[in-house]
């Protein structure tokens, strides 16, 4: 489906207050990095990060051997758009650090980093409900944490360097098997110059009552970010990861090239939240999947607001018999973003079930895109499948695609997709106007009342910011 309607013509200033706020997150502190690997990406830059990092002789074998996959590898012609022509690797800085180590105190924490995160709302957050924080600035964990309660219970939550050290055991043997050097051009790069992201391991049968949360900060210009998060939850246990995402505005291109890999073991339910919130300068393009065995569950429920471009999918693949994987978004794109984000579920074993829902929504000259992959093969007995894709424009310029690909062989499964492409109610708005609403707040009652299912399965403390953006945007107080 290809659309662009001649939708309700609105007013500059009301078009203008549609866009969520990315103020929060628009500021920087002058850099002061003891570590920078420079501009470019050679061997030089591994051997650079491997000697900063002091990674086992393994690792840096893993990243050598994933350059050169990323050199011989083309640009993705399918699944991607024009936009990515304008990456220019050797442009970018790949290691930016004040010290590897992230601290366990938030008295330790430098100060600038400090102040960074307290404007974001960390560690106040931790106060309030989290049972562990990680907050990541460019290309390491500044400050790491997890209560004590938790930890008690075997819970593991550190960062990826420190896991792939201290828990090799555990770490090793999934590293790199859900997500493949080779998967595409971008699991490639972030193979060869990962660093941060988190590692979490639930043992058996521990159920984390609170969410564990990380949080991804970008504060320096002509850099990529290049986190690696595994998640092991072990059987019959659960747990609620949420990240969020910012950075500040800047006249180049930032890059942020993310691989997240889950494991739910037999029984086990992991529910990843992600709330990103770039700036119009980033390459978001991120390669996150997950694999369900037998009787477990992997649930992603994201929400992409900023970003010049996003390409994300996120993907389960159901192993086990009775997995089941559920994939919820929102996506807003404005003036010079395009949000590419779908879903990727494959059916590897009977009984398993797949969710799809997405809803976009395009402002201004902003593209949604939905791309959405389903599998089931013809060998596999009772698989069920739900995709629904909506998509609300808001004026005449504003477009957005559907492309679903959905691919069931044998007569033994259900399946069943549903698109829709709207437009804002003239006559709805000017009804609300008539109950004394100005023209802003009824956008953001409308705007809201399009999303308000979806926003319902974020975890409250996302869901009334969420809808508190939207709000404010909408009243012109904002932006």
């Amino acid at each position: 489906m290809n659309a662009t309607l001649d939708a309700l013509e609105l007013d500059a200033a009301t078009l203008s207050a549609v866009d969520i706020d990315r103020t929060a997150g628009d500021f920087s502190y002058p850099e002061n990095h003891t570590y920078d690997a420079g501009f470019g990406l050679s061997e030089a830059t591994i051997d650079y990060i491997c000697d900063v990092k002091n990674d086992p002789s393994w690792v840096r074998e893993f990243r050598k051997k994933a350059l050169k996959v990323f050199n011989e590898k083309p640009m993705p012609t399918n699944w991607a758009t024009s936009d990515l022509e304008n990456i220019d690797f050797q442009k970018i800085r790949y290691y930016l650090s004040s010290g590897a180590t992230p601290k366990r105190s938030w008295d330790d924490v430098p100060e600038d980093v400090k102040r960074t995160f307290e404007r974001l709302g960390i560690p106040e957050q931790e106060r309030k409900f989290l049972a562990g924080v990680e907050a990541q600035f460019d290309s390491e964990a500044a400050y790491s944490n997890i209560q004590k309660a938790v930890s008690d219970q075997g819970v593991i939550f550190v960062n990826s360097t420190e896991g792939l050290k201290e828990h090799e055991e555990i770490f090793r043997p999934w590293f790199g098997k859900v997500i493949p050097t080779g998967d595409n051009k971008f699991s490639a790069l972030n193979s060869a110059v990962f660093s941060g992201g988190s590692f979490i391991y639930v043992p058996k049968g521990v159920k984390v009552k609170h969410p564990l949360q990380a949080y991804f900060r970008i504060n320096s210009e002509n850099f990529g970010q290049f986190e690696r998060t595994l998640i092991i939850v072990d059987e019959g246990a659960e747990v609620m990861y949420m990240e969020g995402c910012t950075a500040p505005k800047f006249e180049t291109s930032t890059l942020h090239s993310a691989v997240v890999e889950l494991v739910a073991m037999k029984g086990a339910k992991i529910q990843y939240v992600t709330v990103q919130n770039w700036s119009a300068n980033v390459f978001n393009l991120v390669t996150k999947r997950g694999i369900a065995h037998e009787d477990a569950e992997v649930r992603w429920i994201d929400c992409n607001i900023g970003s010049r471009l996003t390409m994300k999918y996120p993907g389960v693949i159901m192993k086990g018999r009775r997995a089941r994987g559920e994939v919820i978004s929102i996506a807003l794109a404005n003036n010079g973003q395009h949000q590419d984000t779908g879903a990727k579920m494959i059916h590897a074993a009977d009984e398993t079930t797949s969710n799809i829902v997405s809803k976009s929504i395009s402002i201004g000259k902003g593209r949604s895109t939905y791309r959405g992959q389903v599998h089931i093969p013809k060998h596999l007995k009772g698989c069920k499948n739900n995709t629904e894709c909506d998509a609300l424009l808001i004026n005449s310029s504003s477009r957005t695609d559907t492309y679903p690909a959905i691919t069931v062989r044998g007569n033994q499964h259900a399946c069943q997709h549903e698109a829709s492409v709207s437009q804002v109610s003239a006559e709805q708005i000017f009804y609300m106007q008539q109950r004394g609403l100005s023209e802003a707040e009824a956008m953001s009652l409308s705007v809201n009342g399009f999303v308000n299912d979806l926003v319902r399965e974020f975890p409250m403390e996302y869901s009334v910011e969420l809808k508190r953006l939207i709000d404010l945007e909408m009243e012109g107080s904002v932006g």
